[in-house]
């Protein structure tokens, strides 16, 4: 399929996003900071079951991880479609961990508060993960559907069959949605859509993009000092 990059979106350099009515954001090192190290232990743990699964060492283990995550773009992909693993019993066991280290984030919540539009968590890991963390921030209430790896059909971001599915499931328009995400990479297909792109930074210079990438309409730091400034530029205050 050959890509069309969309028209600029009246609007998209405007710190009040006037045009938005669908804010789309991804939950792992973007609603939380990457400082947190989730998914450290989730990696761990995706070792652990291949480990267990089919009896190997941990090095072996490992090295399975990284070939099935290099050749299927997740881990669980390649689990599926080579060795019949069934999802849900992955994800039960990798989503096992320890949210502690997420703090709450009353910013946050008051901001999303304040912000007209609907909203949606759009995730390559579980519901029930998404649900932990959102309760761990305290932000559950403000989001309309949580949009995972099953309901993409197990293809993960940045498949551009997850964001058909996503638009629509949800009716949205992607000229009026933004989507907000860690992972430079997996805003390619939000963009070539014509939704507004929003890159949060991390320590990881990997996740950003490439020198010459024009995919990235903003970068930010903090999603929730990000949210407070457009509801303070909306005239609005969140608290």
């Amino acid at each position: 399929m050959t890509e069309i990059t969309p028209p600029p979106v009246a609007g998209r350099s405007d710190q009040r996003l006037d045009h938005v009515d669908v804010w789309i954001f991804d939950l792992d090192n973007t609603l939380y900071p990457a400082s947190c190290d989730l998914f450290e232990q989730v990696r761990v743990r995706i070792g652990g079951f291949i480990a267990e699964r089919f009896g190997l060492s941990p090095d072996d283990a490992s090295a399975l991880q990284r070939r099935y995550f290099k050749q299927y773009g997740t881990t669980l992909r390649g689990l599926m479609t080579v060795d019949g693993v069934a999802p849900e019993e992955f994800l039960d066991y990798v989503h096992d961990i320890d949210v502690s280290p997420v703090p709450p984030s009353p910013g946050l919540d008051r901001s999303l508060e304040a912000l007209d539009g609907r909203k949606l968590i759009f995730t390559n890991a579980s519901t029930a993960h998404a649900e932990r963390v959102m309760d761990r921030l305290g932000v559950a209430r403000h989001f309309d559907a949580v949009v995972d790896i099953a309901a993409s059909d197990y293809r993960p971001k940045p498949d551009r069959r997850s964001y058909d599915r996503m638009i629509a499931a949800h009716g949205i328009d992607p000229a009026t949605a933004v989507m907000v995400e860690d992972m430079a990479v997996n805003l390619v297909p939000a963009r070539a859509l014509g939704m507004t792109t929003v890159w949060v930074r991390t320590e990881h210079d990997w996740t950003g993009p490439r020198p010459g990438e024009t995919h990235v309409d903003r970068e930010i730091d903090d999603v929730a000092a990000w949210l407070e400034s457009i509801v303070a530029a909306r005239g609005g205050a969140a608290g």
